[in-house]
């Protein structure tokens, strides 16, 4: 925290001749219609392609951590290991993930859950981060937020596009597309390569992890007519990781994972008047991970698992236009998901199903979301109903509010909203009573106030979040370690501060933070092992998810064709869960909570232009800070990249 303080007060002094440009922001994903940024009630992050193109950073997980507050980003080691975002303290499996429309989520897992680990930037045109209660619009799973990727498309002249990254460990990244458009279409074609020799996940060997990942992406746009149109996206990535085993004495060579996720989407557009828009969407995705799974965390006996993941969608979507002032987005679809694996089938493991994992579900919705203007007051009303093949049926509410105030020159924001998340379907074929099994629930709201200094250059944002929900599904002992809804609550709190000024005219600087304040009740209320019990459970924090993170930086332009950049991350300390390596330790306890000390890591870069082409050079973790954000994983070392993009 010192040297952030220092970097504090050294660019206190360079603040003088303040100015700031005002460039109206429109966004897509908070209520799935085109609206003026300025008038949105939610927390909402644009991250435009100009980010994306000027970031060294070859996958998105780093780019909106470097872009957002309010989350907290952790990996599990080098380059292809897990990578995840937690919004506003909450687990990862309590936010949505699309892709061009496409929800992107591995059903074969406990939780359902979506990782990073895997999406290259090279290919992307922007993203909308929405934090907080987002499920009248997005359904279940959506109580901490959303995060909306749209892909690029073809836009202009039709020309070749060539990117190229290398870094250490043999890290190489090339990125070729052709695109372009003309009177009634547009077409993208994209191909992305990326592969390093990688550095070793876990603190207790030094085998490097290797990994390689093929991304491609086709998008067409057709026009028929001035009120039709359709759209097709085809998007595949195939990605393969050599890993460790979390065991440090299990063999650490032979670890290997195969991950294939493909997506087809197609879209008609239909606008019979100038009020009415209609849009059918299609989408289907499909996801394949083939590991050699050591068996259990005691058995050094690897086995081949195959998991397999498929959703289709079908989505009918309207926004009618009633006037200048008032819209209204209603709608209609039906998700398909199904999971399947192999069963380990192996004499040696004990108390393992033989039979093969196949289950499917289905998810009935309707919603509606009515935006209006009433002068300088801007509101949203939503409401969701979700029918589940299992007989549940959940209702999600959504309000907010933006007021835009001459007298104070500011923009005042809040919001509401309750939502659900369904079991997965492990957790139903788990639990010893399915039936007896109903959602999670949960509501949140959040507070802030958004304020320009035009004349000074200077940006603020303040937002105090109260995120809760209830009947958490957890396997406690006293279930049997079996999923199945608890009396835990699961709370978050806290602020998030962002903050960018431009105190000259080549120079910008910005500043964010978010405090938590966090209380995990599906591990800490267990009455067995919380509380009282001399239990596992240490701690009531959710686990790593820091107290105080902290995202400082800048940019100064030097010369017309060269600027040079700055960034420092601080973190406070986290909780973690132990594994294998840690039993008995701490009073004979296994697998007892642990704490993951506070880090730092600093980056320093330079952007240049050389005879039309864009240079990018970056030296990562500076100091070559040893830190973990998940226990005995160790985070990237110090690393140096440099990419070069060229348009023909």
């Amino acid at each position: 925290m010192q040297k952030i303080t220092l970097f504090l007060i050294l660019f206190t002094f360079l603040s003088n001749n303040l100015i700031a440009d005002d460039v109206p922001v429109i966004v897509i994903a908070p209520s799935k219609a085109p609206q003026s940024l300025s008038t949105v009630g939610t927390s909402v992050t644009v991250i435009d392609e100009k980010k994306i193109g000027s970031s060294v950073q070859s996958f998105l997980g780093d780019i909106i951590e470097e872009n957002t507050t309010g989350n907290n980003f952790w990996q599990a080691g080098g380059a292809g290991t897990i990578m995840a975002l937690q919004f506003r303290g909450l687990p990862k499996a309590y936010s949505t993930v699309y892709v061009d429309g496409v929800k992107k989520s591995d059903a074969s897992t406990p939780k359902n859950d979506f990782y990073f680990d895997d999406i290259l930037a090279g290919q992307i045109s922007k993203v909308e981060v929405l934090k907080g209660n987002q499920s009248t619009m997005y359904g279940s799973g959506a109580m901490g937020g959303t995060v909306n990727v749209f892909s690029k498309q073809g836009a202009g002249e039709f020309k070749r596009n060539l990117n190229y990254n290398t870094g250490n460990n043999k890290t190489h990244n090339i990125n070729y597309s052709y695109g372009g458009s003309d009177e009634n279409k547009d077409f993208y074609f994209g191909l992305e390569r990326f592969q390093t020799d990688g550095i070793s996940a876990m603190t207790h060997n030094d085998e490097s992890d290797a990994y390689k990942n093929h991304t491609l992406l086709t998008n067409l746009g057709y026009e028929l007519s001035d009120n039709l149109d359709m759209r097709g996206i085809f998007k595949v990535v195939d990605s393969k990781l050599h890993y460790d085993a979390i065991n440090e004495t299990f063999d650490q060579v032979n670890n290997y994972s195969h991950e294939t996720d493909g997506s087809a989407v197609f879209k008609i557009n239909y606008r019979p008047t100038d009020k009415m828009e209609n849009r059918l969407i299609l989408n289907k995705s499909y996801m394949r991970r083939a590991a050699d799974n050591v068996a259990n965390q005691f058995n050094n006996l690897v086995i081949d698992q195959t998991f397999h993941s498929s959703r289709e969608t079908i989505h009918l979507e309207n926004s009618y236009k009633y006037n200048s002032n008032h819209n209204i987005v209603f709608g209609a679809e039906k998700e398909f998901e199904e999971a399947r694996f192999n069963a380990y089938d192996n004499e040696m493991i004990p108390f393992q199903d033989q039979e093969d994992f196949k289950k499917g579900e289905e998810i009935t919705s309707q919603y509606f979301d009515v935006q209006s203007s009433f002068g300088k007051l801007h509101t949203t009303v939503g409401l969701r109903r979700d029918d589940h093949s299992q007989g549940h049926k959940e209702d999600s509410k959504r309000l907010t509010a933006a007021y835009l105030s001459d007298k104070f020159g500011a923009k005042f924001k809040g919001s509401f909203g309750t939502g659900a998340k369904f079991p997965t379907l492990y957790e139903y074929s788990a639990a010893s009573t399915p039936a007896k099994l109903h959602p999670e629930t949960g509501r949140s709201y959040d507070l802030g106030v958004e304020k320009s200094f035009y004349n000074k250059g200077l940006n603020l944002d303040l937002t105090y979040f109260n995120h809760k929900y209830e009947n958490a599904i957890e396997g406690w002992k006293n279930q049997g370690y079996v999923p199945g809804n608890t009396t835990g609550g699961v709370q978050t709190e806290g602020l998030e501060f962002m903050s960018t000024i431009k105190p000259k005219k080549d120079l910008d600087f910005n500043l964010a933070y978010t405090y938590t304040s966090s209380h995990d009740g599906a591990d800490f209320d267990d009455p067995d092992m919380g509380p009282g019990s001399a239990g596992n459970f240490i701690i009531s924090q959710m686990v790593r998810t820091p107290r105080h993170l902290v995202n400082i930086g800048a940019q100064y332009k030097l010369y017309e064709n060269l600027k040079l950049k700055w960034n420092t991350k601080w973190s406070d300390e986290t909780r973690d869960y132990g594994n294998s390596n840690l039993a008995g330790s701490s009073g004979g306890m296994t697998y007892r909570d642990i704490r993951l000390p506070n880090y730092d890591v600093h980056d320093v870069g330079v952007d240049f232009n050389i005879k039309g082409i864009k240079a990018f050079a970056q030296i990562s973790n500076v100091f070559n800070e040893k830190y973990s954000q998940s226990a005995q994983y160790t985070g990237p070392e110090r690393a140096f990249n440099l990419a070069f993009k060229k348009l023909y």
